[in-house]
């Protein structure tokens, strides 16, 4: 079926990267269409690189075109409840979205990965051990280069981010395994209810020929359809954990793959993430055992739980992308020490409640390390807590005491706008600091 007979007029509504790849894609692909574009912003960014032959409205949404388009191409972020776009809707005009279009377009398996937490740290694993195991893979969609750019790489295999916003447009995408990670409360501005928001994210299993839940969350099931349906969790079933002689392994089918001694991943949730990456390579019918050295190496994300230096047995993490308590929470579950942690907080408390740190701050040996605007709001979550005006003054009186099997994280819990332009200048003046200081560690 060429789903391109009828469709002679195509509106790309929402510009940005997403909506540039769309027009090129187009371009491109299908020559012989007219093409416009138009965006609600008065001076929406890649207005400069499209070419002059396409016609370009800001400001508003031009119902007009809408209305005449045989096809609207709708960005993530504009919600299909926009008054504009459920008009054409009704009119029965068809709107997709990029992921869609990438859909009509692929030919190559596609690993495909959705979640409320870790899925940039998933699907970037699992692209770099594939490269590992010697796949042509292409990477991408919700992070890093859009869907349809990839298109243009000479890749066997494609891994997805996908977020629920690109879901609810997505109808066709067929899948080698696609997973859905876990749920928590988010974009409740957009969606009707967690069962609305899940149920956008349940769309990624629409024509996947292998399904990966997470065990422990019921939510990310299937919930219509027949698929082969694996788990994913912390207990020693299927794909999960077992602690072997006093260490903790990721476990495949009671058949072990790596101790998390040996990851330089830290934290509990990372751990997971290290295991989901090899289940979806294996559901995928790639053998993660070529990539256990890639899993070995791999540091994570920058900014996100991210070892930045290790030296004289002190390892030094910069979580900086941990803006709120849940985040902070993530980083410090499972989290296991042969020494001291000396936990970096504070920032712009954006009115949060931080008391839910307390009772995992109880279990470790830590040193609560506050500084910032709102670090005296967390001065009485541990009796080791001191307080700072900056995270300078703080690493220069703990690097002193620090030794072997002790772990400095800045994990603030807090925006960083008091004292950093945003969270990933916070994380590079910390790992610029860590790599300085952490030479001078005995």
């Amino acid at each position: 079926m060429d789903r391109w007979q009828n469709i002679n007029h195509v509106v790309v509504v929402g510009l940005g990267i997403t909506g540039l790849s769309v027009v090129n894609h187009l371009r491109r692909l299908h020559p012989d269409v007219t093409i416009r574009v138009m965006d609600s912003r008065s001076a929406p960014p890649g207005a400069d690189q499209l070419a002059e032959s396409i016609e370009l409205h800001t400001g508003s949404f031009e119902k007009q075109w809408l209305m005449q388009a045989d096809l609207i191409v709708c960005n993530p972020g504009i919600a299909l409840a926009t008054p504009e776009i459920k008009q054409a809707m009704d009119k029965g005009i068809a709107v997709v979205g990029d992921i869609e279009l990438f859909a009509w377009a692929n030919d190559k398996p596609v690993i495909a990965i959705t979640g409320s937490n870790g899925k940039s740290t998933v699907t970037d694993l699992t692209g770099e051990m594939a490269k590992a195991a010697g796949v042509r893979v292409g990477v991408g969609g919700n992070i890093g280069v859009p869907a349809l750019d990839l298109l243009n790489q000479d890749a066997d295999l494609y891994v997805l981010e996908l977020s629920s916003f690109q879901l609810e447009t997505t109808q066709s995408l067929k899948t080698k395994v696609s997973t859905f990670l876990n749920l928590s409360e988010d974009h409740m501005d957009r969606y009707q209810g967690m069962e609305d928001y899940a149920c956008a994210k349940r769309r990624i299993f629409l024509h996947a020929e292998q399904v990966l839940v997470n065990r422990e969350e019921k939510e990310t099931y299937p919930t219509q359809g027949q698929h082969a349906v694996s788990t994913f969790g912390f207990d020693d079933k299927e794909f999960g954990m077992q602690k072997r002689d006093g260490q903790i392994w990721l476990m495949d089918h009671q058949k072990p793959i790596i101790s998390v001694d040996d990851l330089r991943l830290v934290g509990k949730h990372n751990w997971s993430n290290a295991l989901v990456a090899c289940a979806l390579l294996k559901l995928a019918g790639v053998d993660y055992r070529l990539a256990l050295t890639c899993l070995r190496r791999y540091t994570g994300l920058s900014h996100r739980c991210q070892v930045v230096a290790e030296h004289g047995g002190v390892k030094w993490v910069n979580d900086s992308k941990a803006t709120n308590v849940a985040s902070t929470l993530a980083a410090l579950s499972g989290l296991s020490l042969a020494g001291k942690l000396y936990l970096l907080v504070g920032g712009v408390g954006k009115g949060a409640d931080f008391s839910e740190l307390a009772q995992p701050l109880s279990t470790l040996d830590v040193q609560l390390c506050c500084f910032g605007r709102d670090g005296e709001a967390f001065m009485e979550l541990h009796p080791s807590a001191s307080y700072a005006d900056s995270m300078d003054t703080i690493l220069a009186q703990i690097t002193p005491k620090l030794k072997d099997g002790d772990m400095v994280m800045l994990s603030p819990a807090c925006a960083s706008f008091d004292q950093f332009a945003n969270f990933m200048a916070r994380g590079v003046h910390f790992t610029q600091q860590a790599q300085r200081y952490s030479t001078q560690v005995s």
